[in-house]
Parts: structure tokens; C-alpha cells; sequence
């Protein structure tokens, strides 16, 4: 999941993501081809301390949605949240909710044509510990966008 080395930062956001994987409260999923590997992955939220975005029965919440770049416009990532969507509705979940960048607009015109709305703004202030527990503030705009499973 660290792209030869490109997220290589994200590496203790990612145990974490794992442990509560097998806590139960996280799904993990990953796009994988033979020889380049992992070409894409998301991560679902299943509850959180945020209950507008997962509160574990009703609504979860998608985070850390990549496609490698090469992949791109190529169905992939229209087939992985159709994937995502069917298996959160199968669990009951009736929304799904994300949060997009507002200057990824390539992003945005992808949920936007898979009936995502955007309902709030969220200012995107978020901090992080790299792998060498350095710690980063992020700022990034983004919009809130949810969708009503079928």
C-alpha cells in the first residue's frame, strides 16, 4: 500500500487502519494484478468518533480511495465503489459518506456520476505521524459527499 515507497508516510496510518481491520471496524480492500501489485486500494470506516460519517449501523465512511495513475480511466475505480457499495449494503449500511479534496476535481466527477452528493463542507485539518513519528499537520478543503445505498 506504500507504492514503492510514494506513501511510505502513511505507514503507521496504516497499521492503525489494520488493527482496526481486525477489530472489526474497518474494511480493507485492495486492487492487485501480477507483477505490478497493488494498482489500487480503499478503506471503509465502519464507526468512528465522528457518527455524521460511520456510526457502525447506518452510515460508513470511505477514506484512502487510490487508483496508481496508470490505471485511471479505465473502469477501475467506477468498478471498486460499485464493489465497496454492494458490500456495505449486503451489511445493512444504508449511506455511504467521503470526503474529496476540493481541488481533485477528477475525483469529484467520478462520484458525482455515481450519485454521490456533496452535503458539507469540511476544512480538512487533519495531523499525522510519519514512519519515523515525526508528526504532520495537513490542510486540505475538502467537500463531504454521501450517497443512499439501494
Amino acid at each position: 500500500m506504500e507504492w514503492d515507497g510514494e506513501y511510505a508516510h502513511f505507514r503507521k496510518l496504516y497499521a492503525e487502519a489494520y488493527q482496526r481491520a481486525i477489530n472489526g471496524s474497518a474494511l480493507l480492500w485492495v486492487a492487485e494484478l501480477p507483477g505490478p501489485g497493488i494498482i489500487g486500494q480503499v478503506f471503509i470506516q465502519l464507526i468512528c468518533d465522528r457518527p455524521e460519517l460511520a456510526d457502525g449501523f447506518l452510515r460508513a465512511y470511505l477514506y484512502s480511495f487510490r487508483i496508481q495513475s496508470a490505471y485511471r480511466r479505465s473502469g477501475l475505480g467506477t468498478r471498486i465503489l460499485k464493489q465497496v457499495e454492494s458490500e456495505l449494503s449486503r451489511r445493512g449500511y444504508k449511506y455511504v459518506t467521503l470526503n474529496v479534496a476540493k481541488v481533485n476535481l477528477d475525483a469529484q466527477r467520478l462520484y458525482l456520476r455515481m450519485k454521490y452528493r456533496i452535503v458539507a463542507h469540511e476544512p480538512g485539518i487533519w495531523n499525522y505521524p510519519d514512519q519515523n513519528g515525526e508528526w504532520h499537520r495537513v490542510e486540505e478543503p475538502a467537500w463531504r459527499m454521501e450517497k443512499k445505498l439501494t
